[in-house]
């Protein structure tokens, strides 16, 4: 790490004063939202703020009764907080790096816990990773969105996109796969092979399958979900 004058540091590291997009990378892992209105981001990503900005934790009936009981079969993975106002919100998520997409009608599919924030304009919904049941705990969800607007997620370290081909499927780990184009629907398998040779059950066996065309995500990081009970 370097030496700096406090002078220095503070000039190195302070903030954009300016205006700039609606959703704004200020560091690659620190996003900030030129808020005049609302936006939604994922339960307790909020670092700072400078205006007048006020924030709510997502009702129960917010988004209707058919996204509550997904909720409730889902856990706390994909709770959201609504922060309304004018100012200059800063959001991040355990020092992950974030990137900002802007969907133009588009649809994305985004593991739950890898969603950062995303403009009111989006269209969203809960969808549960069925086969995944009984096979790994927690992670078992993702977020579909579309329409316009800006979205921002999180990685550990640098993202991959990986091609995918029809004719060509693409397996993956889920702990490290992050998001995927929306058009494509994964299927679960399990490696028998792999897991006869480790000799006892492993999350590895288990493998995301895309197949079709489109793309899909990943990050150099498998990440542990934690179930809602434990």
């Amino acid at each position: 790490m370097g030496n700096y004058s406090i002078r220095d540091f503070v000039n190195k590291t302070q903030q954009d004063q300016n205006e700039n997009d609606y959703f704004e990378l200020e560091t690659d892992r620190v996003l900030e939202v030129n808020l005049n209105g609302e936006v939604w981001s994922k339960m307790g990503a909020m670092i700072a703020y400078v205006g007048s900005i006020k924030f709510e934790r997502e009702r129960i009936l917010e988004h209707g009764v058919s996204k509550m009981f997904k909720k409730a079969l889902t856990g706390e993975g994909t709770q959201l907080m609504k922060a309304k106002g004018k100012g200059r919100l800063y959001l991040a998520d355990q020092g992950k790096k974030i990137t900002i997409f802007d969907l133009q009608n588009e649809s994305l599919c985004v593991n739950g816990n890898d969603l950062l924030a995303f403009e009111p304009s989006i269209n969203w919904d809960i969808r549960l990773m069925r086969k995944m049941a009984g096979m790994m705990a927690g992670g078992l969800f993702n977020v579909m969105l579309d329409g316009k607007g800006k979205v921002a997620i999180t990685t550990h370290f640098e993202p991959l996109t990986l091609i995918v081909k029809p004719g060509e499927t693409v397996y993956t780990d889920p702990n490290a796969t992050v998001a995927w184009s929306g058009n494509l629907k994964p299927e679960f398998v399990t490696d028998i092979t792999f897991r006869t040779l480790i000799g006892r059950g492993s999350n590895e066996s288990i493998q995301m399958a895309f197949s079709g065309e489109g793309f899909v995500i990943i990050q150099p990081f498998e990440e542990v979900y934690l179930s809602s009970d434990s």
